[in-house]
């Protein structure tokens, strides 16, 4: 171990080899951008064709640098042959840091960040353009987060693999200079984009019953819903208070690199609709109720009807909610924002010592290859299993992409239901995927035609359960509300704006509908913690309640790759116990 001179500790930055010489110019470089993209020499760009053959054994090769994003790098390449000058691409990714790192996973961080700082001064990169996310990175032990082109990733890679000068002149006589040789990187992949997977329903999976029988509602239960953000200043979450919560659990906003964020606040409009049908209420005494719905006329034209309602719940109204905000006012995000939020709620749950956030809703992903990865390897789902593995219930959407084009020998291309449309995390062996289902006749209308249906690529059963998913009443925010006779959008609300305090309730609530898996899994995470509020006993045993509820959910007699164990039931579920 070398020895800091001027202070007699011990210093282990990591001292990976590089070259001596500075490298010469080169058209990445002129860019600012970094050493030139190297074309991968194994793998094809992806082609939509329907007489490709849908395996070939390279896409089961070991590669540092995933499939996905070699892909990407091969499609680059393509481009750059078209346009030489063309400014390099820039790739959001997650570095996963390999554990068998000579000097542990903590130095294997500090070497590759190192690594990085490297290239990018070597080069003459500017490190406002690419380089490590610090600010994310300090939330996760495992991933680093960073911005870095192809040309640098590759070079990344190489100056990784070279043998660490110092490992090898501190090799103990126990151990072998094989050690030595370990890179400090396992993987680099994608960091995918995710996008959100977008009232009777209570009667339909018996909460409503569970209400009147148990009290089953929801009472010092804390749910996360990792999304858009929640509105705050929407009159569903004030009767209950569902937003106060106190420290050390807090609101957080992943989508900024410093600064508070804004979590109480959704622009974009699904988280707030999503945390509405978990937890909150809404009656007559609070306020005028309005819901917006929508519907086609004998021309196909799209109208909205426009009720007033005396009664608008969430399954477990009295549940506590926790925005972490993972989706941007456009709805945009990556999987790294995800993978933060979880490790978040580890730190606050003292790593499964004390449970405090007893749930996660996730309504939130991205469409899965197989050949990208071991299913429910990805870094998203192992974290979601680590989650799980500390106590705390996850649950997510199955996805809506369980129906699309297939191509047919005999009559080209037809839309058909498609199997192992599973997305991430919902491939997460541990975590409650929820399909959807019609919102009051499930039994008539069985699994939604939209909904992912299973098997995983590695042959597991997927969904686990189903749920209301189509025309979901929840709350609206921000502009996407009932719109005024001259046919403009009006923000029922004002401007989204978070709430100093949450003590006066506007006078008016809005309502209106969306579809999807989003809906659906919100109405079992719902459901969960109005179980947890009268049965908690369970609390920090995850894994007993996925078996409950998947043991006592309703039969729809659908195929089980499309409704899973069935449609959830909060009162079988109760009474089972």
């Amino acid at each position: 171990m070398a020895t800091d001179k001027s202070s007699g500790k011990n210093s282990r930055k990591p001292t990976r080899k590089t070259a001596d010489k500075t490298e010469p110019k080169t058209a990445g470089s002129d860019f600012g951008l970094g050493p030139p993209l190297k074309t991968p020499k194994t793998m094809k760009t992806r082609q939509i064709d329907p007489h490709k053959k849908p395996f070939t054994p390279e896409v089961m090769d070991r590669t540092v640098i995933a499939i996905p994003l070699l892909n990407m790098f091969e499609a680059e390449a393509q481009e750059n042959m078209r346009d030489p000058n063309r400014e390099p691409d820039l790739y959001k990714v997650i570095i996963d840091v390999n554990l068998e790192y000579y000097d542990g996973r903590s130095e294997a961080r500090d070497c590759v960040q190192s690594l990085v700082k490297q290239i990018v001064s070597q080069y003459n990169i500017d490190p406002q353009k690419q380089g490590v996310n610090i600010e994310k990175s300090r939330l996760s032990q495992q991933y680093l987060f960073a911005t870095l082109s192809a040309g640098v990733i590759q070079e990344l890679v190489n100056r990784d693999k070279m043998p660490d000068r110092q490992a090898l002149d501190n090799i103990g006589t126990s151990e072998t200079a094989t050690q030595a040789h370990k890179p400090a990187i396992y993987r680099i992949w994608p960091d995918f984009a995710i996008n959100p997977l977008i009232l009777k329903t209570i009667s339909t999976v018996k909460a409503n019953a569970a209400h009147n029988s148990f009290s089953a509602l929801g009472d010092e239960v804390v749910w996360a819903v990792l999304d858009s953000g929640i509105d705050a200043q929407h009159p569903h979450f004030f009767k209950h208070r569902n937003l106060e919560i106190a420290n050390p659990i807090r609101h957080l906003d992943f989508t900024v690199l410093s600064g508070a964020g804004e979590p109480l606040v959704d622009v974009f409009k699904h988280g707030t609709h999503v945390a509405g049908i978990i937890a909150g209420e809404m009656t007559q005494k609070d306020g005028e109720i309005t819901t917006e719905s929508r519907y086609r006329d004998e021309t196909g034209e799209i109208k909205t009807i426009t009720k007033k309602e005396k009664l608008i719940s969430g399954m477990a109204p009295r549940c506590k909610l926790v925005s972490m905000k993972v989706l941007d006012d456009n709805g945009q995000g990556e999987a790294s924002n995800l993978i933060a939020a979880l490790e978040a709620i580890q730190e606050i749950n003292g790593d499964g010592r004390r449970i405090r956030i007893h749930g996660v809703n996730m309504s939130v992903g991205y469409d899965f290859e197989p050949e990208w990865f071991a299913c429910g390897q990805s870094p998203l789902c192992v974290e979601v299993n680590r989650l799980v593995k500390s106590g705390v219930v996850v649950v997510v959407a199955a996805g809506n992409t369980g129906y699309g084009y297939v191509q047919d020998a005999f009559k080209g291309a037809v839309t058909a239901g498609l199997g192992l449309t599973i997305n991430d995390p919902g491939n997460a062996e541990l975590a409650i995927t929820v399909g959807s289902t019609h919102r009051d006749s499930p039994h008539v209308y069985g699994v939604s035609y939209f909904s992912s249906k299973g098997p995983t690529g590695d042959g597991r059963a997927k969904p686990d359960l189903v749920a209301p998913g189509e025309k979901i009443i929840s709350c609206a925010s921000g502009g996407r509300l009932v719109k005024e006779d001259n046919g403009a959008a009006t923000a029922a609300n004002g401007e989204a704006k978070a709430a100093d305090s949450i003590a006066t309730a506007p006078k008016s609530g809005k309502y209106i509908e969306d579809s999807g898996t989003s809906m659906a899994a919100p109405h079992v995470s719902g459901v969960v913690a109005a179980f947890l509020s009268v049965r908690r006993e369970f609390i920090g045993q995850p894994e007993k309640i996925k078996e409950i509820f998947l043991s006592t959910a309703t039969d729809l007699k659908r195929d089980p790759y499309f409704q899973g164990h069935g449609l959830v039931d909060l009162m079988r579920a109760i009474q089972s116990v």
